[in-house]
């Protein structure tokens, strides 16, 4: 079948007012061909075009994987996917630059977005949810992509494994697993930190299945991932501005309508911002035992990258690291190898210095318990 009698096809259905059937395409496809088409070019029409208008086009099935947590586009034939396995490239090629624009222009518009010449970025979300998670979708036109339209999907599944289930796939031991339940049920505040994809929103979803099920639990998220296994959790997701600008709802102030909720544990899904002010402040006044997940590569990288955030709601370094010894007490390093498997690998204690707050390891994968374990234990020993 032509790449021209394919092009007439999409115009025709494009500027139609008929619903997008199988019937109406294949309709559509012996008309612009003059009947002369067999039933297996139909059919292998009725594919190409089906990517055309319909989900993510030739990316879905990818997306339908398990596994996959990323789906990359930088080429009509360089079409990449991330999962258990690592990143790695796939046989998915689409047949031209122009296609890859068309895919990534109409999930645009479906996540509300605008995506042309004049505005060549777009970030969003894809409609709609499934046994594939939520989808958020990137993507770059050219000139700013000077090799051609990049596309990237990132499937966010719903955190729903326990610390049983998450040793059970090597992530920690059991002796550690049951040091994460102490974490927890002795109301300390702490951070899962880590790169992206190394699963720090799994642990955290984990850790407060573990939270005794006579508190209530507020779930403050971007995203929307955390799902618990807990029955008394109220989850509040932030709200992007629409087209137009308006009607946007940041983290930040989810934070705030959260303290109004009656919460026993205040949980930020992901501290990327000033929200981080609000949080620091809600665990000194009162209502211990919270967490949150924030993108670090190392423990000791923490107050720095909170230091940045905490800019950014106006705070300045001195209060940060005032409110931060009083507010959190413990840090959890999630690491991802490069063969995709994901594990626990450290555990440090916030320590007070003269001037500000450093972390201090207590526990490592590889060599158990570090200088600062005594810290860690003495934490865990203190009436709750």
């Amino acid at each position: 079948m032509s790449a021209d009698l394919v092009e007439r096809v999409r115009r025709r259905l494009a500027v139609g007012r008929v619903e997008l059937t199988p019937a109406a395409v294949a309709e559509a496809v012996r008309d612009e061909a003059g009947g002369v088409l067999g039933d297996a070019e139909v059919l292998s029409a009725l594919t190409l075009l089906r990517q055309e208008f319909v989900g993510a086009g030739p990316l879905d099935p990818l997306l339908a994987d398990p596994d996959t947590t990323d789906v990359l586009v930088t080429g009509p034939a360089d079409v990449w996917v991330d999962g258990a396995q690592g990143l790695r490239r796939t046989a998915v090629t689409f047949p031209d630059e122009a296609a890859v624009r068309r895919l990534a222009q109409r999930l645009a518009v479906a996540a509300g977005r605008r995506l042309d010449e004049a505005v060549p970025c777009v970030d969003g979300w894809l409609p709609g949810s499934g046994p594939s998670g939520r989808i958020r979708l990137h993507a770059v036109l050219p000139p700013i992509a000077a090799a051609g339209t990049c596309l990237s999907l990132r499937v966010l599944r719903p955190a729903i494994h326990d610390l049983d289930e998450l040793r059970a796939r090597g992530t920690f031991d059991t002796r550690t697993a049951t040091l994460l339940r102490a974490i927890v049920t002795s109301r300390l505040a702490f951070l899962v930190v880590g790169g992206t994809g190394s699963g720090k929103t799994t642990l955290l979803a984990a850790l407060l299945g573990c939270v005794p099920h006579t508190e209530r639990v507020l779930c403050v998220e971007d995203a929307g991932e955390l799902q618990p296994n807990h029955p008394q959790v109220v989850r509040l997701v932030a709200r992007p501005a629409n087209i137009e600008g308006a009607g946007e709802v940041p983290v930040r102030e989810l934070v705030r309508q959260a303290l109004r909720m009656r919460p026993d544990r205040i949980v930020v899904g992901e501290v990327r911002g000033a929200e981080v002010c609000d949080l620091l402040a809600t665990l000194n006044t009162g209502h211990d035992g919270g967490a949150g997940t924030l993108h670090a590569n190392s423990p000791t990288e923490v107050p720095a990258r909170l230091e940045a955030l905490a800019a950014l709601g106006g705070l300045d370094r001195t209060a940060l690291h005032s409110q931060l010894a009083a507010a959190v007490q413990v840090v959890l390093h999630m690491r991802r190898a490069p063969n995709g498997t994901r594990h626990l690998a450290e555990i440090g204690v916030f320590h007070r210095t003269p001037t500000t707050v450093e972390v201090h390891t207590a526990w490592h994968h590889v060599h158990g318990p570090q200088e600062a374990w005594p810290t860690l234990q003495s934490l865990l020993d203190r009436p709750h």
